[in-house]
């Protein structure tokens, strides 16, 4: 007989009915996948939907709820109160506890700093952004109220212009976004931290943003750059213009761009002031660093460095020793410390509920629909209001012709409840008209009073076909929120506080770099992406490599040890770095993890290493989907330091192998169908762009896929005129025994 198949004991975990695990008593099992998809999913889309990540008014679900109920307890135009007043009001629409809501207050609060057009007009001890140990005061010792700003948040909110819900116990209703009359989303920096996702908007400078958003209205194919020319933060300091970088957050909505800090020398007392800081960073970072230089001893030109901040502002002081040039010690202080540091970023926004990375122009258009949106609901809002009361006057109207008629017959009426159908039948009148002549008072049923009503009825049915005209028209639409936007650039807009540097300086090569010997090496890379560098000497005196149980070797090449090197990864990314920032290893170790040491994203990994010795030739890329896609070295040849590209390669079809050449050869590709195809890489044209898509070389039957590829000189193909071809796309021919591998190749790129 037959043993019956056991379930695999893996995929399941007990849990007691209680809902408790691992405590006494019944339990249930539960598979694995069933407890991701009822427990752990829900979870998940309630943190990217209503928690983590901004929509398009620019807000969290935390900052929306603080906002509105600041507004209805009617905090934008009367006085402060205090801020455990607000926390208190505010847990009616978001239960998450008085500690989360307050420390959202702060964020939002001009005392802070944290924004460049705070939203809460704050009285007392906020805290700073730039300072990580100055600690807010607690809710009961401070006030606030909202700042005039918050006018255009709301404007028309009651007007119909966006969807109210229903709290989390229904009893009140709060909005799904806040109808913003400019595009908030870009305006206020925001971060946040989802499941599996998330998002990190720079502050952009309020008028340059409108003057964008207008630019684009008037004509789609606007350069951004021209209106837009770099973020800003409430905390100045310099950008450093690259703009490459810049251009590519413009395009994809992410990249890293850097700023640095402020300062000035004073001559009298040789020392330094640092008056602005960048955004990323705060005033003990820094000092803890310098500290931690001085101490290691790399930073020898320093006496001695004070926080000097007060109420005047950010002030860091470094007394400089005897001898000291102050440029040179802030280019290395700029290289070293926090100083000088990078801002990354990811345009994740919530669009209908569903998260999306998009460009600086795409958020604008996305920004710029919905506003129309909301300008339609209000426009539709006020001619209903008008339709309504033009129904009422034109009632009004009928009993002007014979009012003794309609009093006549109020008075001759028996029963209250026959009036309004006596005065429908005797008029011609409709039950709301009715209505609303049978509630006009004594005094007011004369001839003046209802010739001074009705004489609104020919104004309000022009107001009407005005509104009407709009609503039907797109471009008095834009006209509208051009002006809107027009209107907030002129009332709010402020000077730029972060200074762009198109010409700044490079940072001098740190001192042990340029000291980094030059001498031969051999490099060793493993599948799994272990790299080992070991010396001439070594190499003669080691025996066998050690690898990892179940590793092996990838690719061994000769270079020099400064030599550099790109890691491509299955994220369209490309990391680079220099053999020289890696120690000389033995045969015996297992060397460097690539991931690890060069910083990949959680699930993230490489796909190949480059050498790019003096950036000369070019790279191939082999895609999937039967593509090759050749790309000149030296557009990965950075003039930054950038350890990160992204945007390295195409992302439309998985990249199955780069491969580096100096020159023009022959490249033979397997598909998983048995074929194989040899071409020339001179058949191919370079293209400058690094995620241009290719051009199709393989021919694919269905089903099928590019497997790998590599350089003729090492497939061992023995016939080479079976697979060969003069013109692209082919199929090639299918793979005889004697032309396959007998073992998995090693590759040397």
């Amino acid at each position: 007989m037959a043993r019956k198949k056991q379930e695999p004991e893996l995929n399941k975990k007990k849990i007691n009915t209680d809902g408790v695990m691992g405590l006494h008593g019944s339990t249930t099992e539960q598979p694995i996948s069933e407890t991701l998809e009822v427990n752990y999913m829900p979870y998940a889309m309630s943190v990217i939907v209503s928690r983590a990540i901004p929509e398009i008014d620019g807000f969290k679900p935390s900052h929306r709820k603080l906002l509105y109920t600041m507004y209805k307890m009617g905090l934008l135009t009367h006085g402060r109160t205090k801020s455990a007043n607000i926390v208190g009001q505010t847990m009616q629409l978001n239960p998450h506890g008085d500690a989360a809501i307050y420390e959202t207050m702060v964020r939002l609060a001009k005392g802070n700093e944290t924004l460049l057009h705070p939203f809460v007009d704050s009285k007392g001890n906020f805290g700073k952004v730039y300072s990580r140990d100055m600690a807010y005061a607690a809710s009961r010792y401070t006030e606030a109220k909202l700042d005039p700003i918050c006018a255009e948040l709301f404007r028309d909110i009651d007007s119909d212009t966006v969807d109210m819900v229903d709290n989390y116990d229904a009893t009140t209703k709060e909005p799904t976004l806040l109808p913003t009359t400019f595009p908030n989303v870009l305006v206020s920096a925001n971060q946040g931290i989802a499941v599996g996702m998330a998002s990190n908007i720079c502050s952009f400078n309020l008028k340059e943003v409108c003057d964008t958003t207008i630019a684009l209205m008037k004509n789609p194919d606007h350069d951004i750059l021209e209106t837009l020319p770099g973020r800003d933060f409430s905390t100045g300091a310099q950008l450093l213009f690259d703009e490459a970088a810049t251009r590519e957050i413009y395009t994809t909505g992410r990249g890293s761009f850097k700023l640095r800090a402020k300062w000035r020398y004073v001559k009298e007392g040789n020392l330094i002031e640092i008056t602005e800081i960048p955004y990323t960073t705060a005033t003990e970072v820094i000092m803890d660093k310098v500290a931690e230089l001085i101490k290691a001893g790399k930073i020898k030109e320093i006496s001695d460095m004070r926080d000097e901040t007060d109420l005047s502002g950010l002030k860091l002081t470094i007394d400089l020793k005897r001898g000291v040039e102050p440029e040179k010690l802030m280019q290395k202080l700029f290289r070293m410390t926090p100083l000088q540091d990078s801002f990354p970023c990811n345009f994740n926004i919530l669009i209908a509920g569903m998260p999306r990375v998009m460009g600086v122009g795409e958020i604008l258009q996305e920004w710029t629909a919905w506003r129309t949106d909301c300008i339609k609901r209000r426009l539709f809002f006020q001619i209903q209001k008008k339709q309504e009361r033009l129904h009422l006057l034109k009632g009004l109207e009928r009993i002007l012709l014979d009012i003794d008629k309609a009093v006549r017959i109020i008075r001759e009426t028996e029963l209250e409840s026959e009036v309004v159908p006596n005065l429908m039948i005797g008029f011609g009148i409709d039950e709301i008209q009715a209505n609303f002549v049978a509630e006009i008072k004594l005094r007011n049923i004369n001839k003046e009073y209802i010739l001074k009503q009705t004489k609104a009825v020919g104004q309000l049915e022009q107001e009407i076909a005005d509104l009407n005209d709009t609503l039907n028209s797109p471009r008095k639409l834009k006209t509208v929120i051009i002006q809107e936007l027009q209107a907030v650039s002129e009332k709010y807009g402020k000077p730029r506080k972060t200074e762009i540097v198109y010409d700044a300086p490079e940072s001098a090569p740190d001192e042990e770099e340029e000291a980094a010997p030059d001498y031969p090496v051999t490099v060793f890379l493993s599948r799994e992406g272990y790299l080992k560098k070991i010396t001439q000497q070594s190499l003669r005196m080691s025996g066998e490599q050690k690898y990892k149980e179940g590793d092996s070797l990838l690719m061994t090449r000769e270079t020099t040890n400064r030599a550099e090197f790109l890691v491509f990864t299955d994220k369209y990314q490309c990391y680079k770095s220099r053999l020289s920032d890696f120690e000389d290893g033995k045969a015996s170790l297992l060397g460097d993890y690539l991931p690890q040491k060069l910083g990949f994203e959680p699930g993230e990994n490489m796909v190949s290493l480059v050498l790019c010795g003096d950036y000369k030739g070019f790279v191939l890329f082999l895609f999937e989907n039967g593509k090759a896609a050749k790309v000149p070295l030296s557009a990965y040849e950075t003039k930054t330091n950038r350890k990160k590209l992204t945007g390295a390669y195409s992302d439309k079809s998985p990249l199955v192998r780069v491969l580096a050449m100096d020159a023009d050869e022959q490249v033979v590709l397997y598909s998983t169908d048995g074929r194989a195809l040899i071409f020339s890489t001179a058949q191919l044209l370079p293209k400058t762009t690094r995620n241009t898509q290719g051009v199709s070389v393989l021919t694919l039957r269905k089903k099928a896929a590019l497997r790998d590829g590599t350089l003729l000189s090492g497939s061992g193909i023995v016939n080479e005129s079976r697979y060969r071809t003069k013109t692209i796309p082919s199929a090639g021919a299918l793979l005889k025994q004697e032309d396959a591998p007998d073992q998995q190749q090693t590759f040397e790129v």
